[in-house]
């Protein structure tokens, strides 16, 4: 029984381009850029955030936070 080198090739060349296509995916996150900023009115940067009601008590009572 013979294989054909055909397919082994393919395979081989569709490892290459993933493998090159995460290297550049990798590249492209670490590479400097515009960052999106959060803009907040006035209003919003006033109101009331986080609370630690009785709710929040328990779930970190039960979750040993």
């Amino acid at each position: 029984m013979k294989t054909e080198p055909t397919s082994h090739l393919q395979r081989r060349d569709l490892l290459k381009t993933l493998g090159l296509g995460a290297a550049g995916a990798a590249a492209a996150t670490v590479l400097p850029g515009e960052q999106a900023r959060a803009e907040e009115t006035p209003r919003e940067q006033v109101k009331t955030r986080y609370r630690e009601t009785e709710h929040v008590k328990r779930f970190y009572a039960l979750n040993r936070l």
